[in-house]
């Protein structure tokens, strides 16, 4: 499973990366694979782990003083197949090439 998480304390002002980096932390501490993007970050592994750190996270948020947080959650979740962030990447760089001009 891959989901992409995007976490947005309220009430803090322009500036988020504070509250990120001690998310991300976590993150690198739970031994999932991850991607931090400018606009999220994306997670490769089972529900219950992915859950339970989004979870954690809100947590963690929350005990930097902040009392709202907007969570944007995005799930690819596959029955036929399992893919990687890594396999869907190379999928379109191959299919890239017959765009070559």
């Amino acid at each position: 499973m891959i989901v992409e998480i995007s976490f947005v304390p309220i009430g803090v002002g322009t500036s988020l990366s504070r509250y990120i980096a001690k998310v991300i932390k976590n993150i690198e501490k739970s031994g999932l694979k991850y991607q931090l993007t400018p606009m999220g970050t994306i997670i490769e592994g089972e529900w219950d782990e992915i859950s339970n750190l989004i979870d954690y996270s809100h947590n963690l948020i929350f005990e930097m003083g902040i009392e709202r947080i907007i969570t944007n959650i995005k799930i690819d979740y596959r029955l036929d197949k399992k893919s990687s962030m890594q396999d869907k990447i190379d999928s379109v760089k191959m299919k890239m090439v017959e765009f070559d001009v």
